[in-house]
């Protein structure tokens, strides 16, 4: 690959997976059987790809919006995209490997991997766009993938109202990007992505307003989090792929790439609302019952982290932060899924000792949840740490409590999945396992895959490592000392203890509002948009339309005023004017005609006269001009004599 052939490589990175998704989506059921090793070979050729772009740091652009600069459809690779697309290319190859297994084969399946394959496609798209028109078009391309995805088994009860709820959410969210588009466009006059730090005045505050409510609603931080419990309807493989390390993720990275944005009071915003969102979404995820929603809790929790740290500037740390938790909670969701379908439950009161049940992905699970906890020396210990290593003072602890929280909530999936199987005894009395009561060999090796990568990651601690990821991504902060890991992971070690050996401890936890997440749910419920909608549609009849009907009565009555002096006043005088005007104009014709003409005319008559008068003398005959010389001789000769 030569770096001509660069900007190929990096257009194929979007276009090959989206091809491919929109081939299987046209071919229908037909497709359903081939669908599969399809999606894999794409995602496989896509993982090459990453890698390939990742290297040579290519761009390509196509035009789009000739007229205005930045219109164009751009892609390119930096230090912060490069890490970024290979990390969205492998979580989404594993995950189509997974999906392969757990998809029934009954199912619709050329359509659902059609839709994973342009989902990815998107998120490729949206980590490697350079302009606002390639940003919005995989933005929303993500956000309608991700509706069809949550309910991709639509002819079941709430699935598509889950799909309804999470893209509605992400909506309202959605729209701070326009917003902000517009500033940049208002402000600057470009629609580059890198414009919209260069904003001037009050524009730069509505840009960073726009992208900071864009990113906190498909990151689902407060007050958006509750969708994500929503999008657990999905298929797992979907929930694997939207919470580790694309759409859920897509936020946070924003706010990395634009994090020059955020200097000033958007800064401190988002790092609160980061860690804010990581402390009652941790809270949440504790007294979750459902193995699903505690994970989909946890991951708001966990890009809560990512957040705070584009708040406090520090890109790196949130960059490693992403990269660590796409891996862990993939994995977990991949084991969740692989229990769903071979025990038949997600419910953690049925899943007591799954972990001894199967080993292999006991084991994985193990390794995986003690990352999410934060112990030693895991990827998240390390992470964690470096995302709020530019928090101080109330912040810095907020951010503490939200990593112990994560320990908590860790803990007490560990507390269940590795206790001591129920005996038959200990069962629920009428209820039979309708799970496979097996896992496939290939979703043991997802699972090993992403649980390897855990610890791998952690070497983003070690020095050397942390200052070239830096430097990739144009930061200068450091990672967290020795003594701030020690304290953290301490901290984390002793509170996961607690959990796991006291499992009664979060009990009052599972009683509370915390289990329906925290009043949450009821943002999104129907109910007070409802009674918005309806005291908005009285304000709009009571206050809106009377004022307007009183506007028009009151312009009515107006005009008709304006109307009756236009015709008593204006009109009137308009007449008279005219009949003057007209009085006068015969007038001055009377005295052309009877005065001025005859004048002329008489002027004309005596002209005439005279000149008949002094034609007479005018005879031809040369004796007669003797005689009337000689008369004039003679008068003036008398003259003469006289004077």
């Amino acid at each position: 690959m030569t770096a001509q052939t660069a900007p190929a490589a990096l257009a194929a990175l979007v276009v090959l997976p989206a091809l491919t998704g929109l081939a299987l989506l046209l071919a229908g059921r037909r497709a359903d059987r081939s669908a599969g090793p399809v999606a894999v070979v794409a995602a496989a050729v896509t993982v090459a790809l990453a890698v390939v772009v990742a290297t040579l740091r290519p761009r390509a652009t196509a035009p789009f919006l000739g007229l205005v600069d930045g219109g164009e459809l751009a892609l390119a690779v930096d230090g912060l995209s490069a890490v970024l697309v290979v990390g969205v290319a492998v979580v989404a190859a594993a995950v189509m490997v997974f999906a392969v297994a757990d998809t029934a084969r009954s199912s619709a399946r050329a359509r659902f991997f059609g839709y994973l394959l342009l989902f990815t496609a998107a998120m490729l798209a949206t980590v490697t766009a350079t302009t606002l028109p390639t940003l919005l078009l995989a933005w929303e391309v993500m956000g309608a993938t991700s509706y069809a995805l949550i309910g991709f088994h639509w002819y079941q009860a709430g699935k598509v109202a889950a799909g309804t709820t999470a893209f509605l959410a992400t909506r309202a969210g959605d729209l701070g990007l326009y917003v902000a588009a517009g500033a940049a466009l208002a402000g600057t006059g470009s629609l580059e992505l890198t414009s919209l730090a260069t904003v001037p005045g009050g524009w730069r505050d509505v840009a960073a307003a726009g992208v900071l409510l864009a990113a906190l609603g498909k990151s689902a931080q407060l007050p958006f989090s509750a969708w994500l419990s929503a999008a657990m309807e999905g298929p797992s493989a979907v929930s694997a792929l939207l919470h580790s390390a694309t759409m859920v993720a897509a936020g946070g990275y924003l706010l990395l790439r634009l994090e020059p944005l955020l200097e000033g009071w958007a800064g401190p915003a988002a790092a609160w609302i980061g860690a804010l969102t990581a402390v009652v979404l941790g809270l949440v995820a504790a007294a979750q019952t459902d193995l699903k929603q505690l994970l989909a809790a946890s991951t708001a929790a966990q890009i809560g982290f990512v957040v705070l740290a584009a708040g406090v500037g520090s890109v790196a740390g949130g960059t490693a932060q992403l990269l660590a938790h796409a891996a862990v909670k993939a994995g977990l969701f991949v084991i969740a899924g692989a229990w769903l379908t071979s025990l038949g439950t997600k419910k953690l009161s049925e899943l007591r000792g799954a972990a001894r049940r199967h080993r292999g992905v006991g084991a994985a699970v193990t390794v995986t949840a003690l990352a999410l906890a934060g112990v030693p020396p895991l990827s998240l210990w390390v992470t964690k740490d470096w995302a709020m290593a530019g928090a101080e003072g109330p912040l810095r602890l907020t951010a503490l409590v939200a990593a112990a929280l994560s320990a908590v909530y860790a803990g007490r999936v560990l507390a269940v999945v590795l206790a001591a199987p129920p005996g038959a005894r200990d069962s629920e009395p009428g209820r039979e396992p309708h799970g496979t009561g097996r896992i496939p060999v290939s979703v043991a090796v997802v699972a090993w895959v992403f649980a390897l990568v855990t610890p791998a990651l952690a070497l983003l601690g070690v020095p050397a490592v942390a200052e070239r990821l830096a430097l990739a991504v144009g930061d200068t902060a450091h990672p967290p000392s020795l003594g701030e890991l020690a304290v953290s992971g301490a901290i984390a070690v002793v509170t996961l203890a607690v959990v796991v050996s006291r499992p009664p401890v979060l009990a009052p936890l599972r009683h509370g509002r915390l289990a329906g997440w925290a009043g949450l749910r009821a943002l999104l419920s129907p109910r007070p948009w409802l009674a918005v909608a309806r005291g908005a549609a009285t304000v709009d009849e009571q206050v809106i339309d009377r004022g307007v009907h009183a506007a028009g009565a009151l312009a009515l009555r107006m005009a008709t005023v304006l109307r009756r002096a236009d015709d008593t006043i204006l009109d009137g005088a308009v007449g008279a004017l005219a009949a003057g005007t007209r009085r006068g104009g015969d007038a001055m014709a009377a005295v052309d005609g009877r005065v001025i003409d005859a004048a002329v005319m008489a002027f004309g008559a005596e002209v005439r006269r005279l000149g008949g008068f002094m034609r007479r003398p005018q005879t031809g005959l040369l004796h007669q001009y003797y005689a009337q010389a000689l008369l004039g001789l003679g008068v003036l000769l008398v003259v003469l004599l006289v004077r």
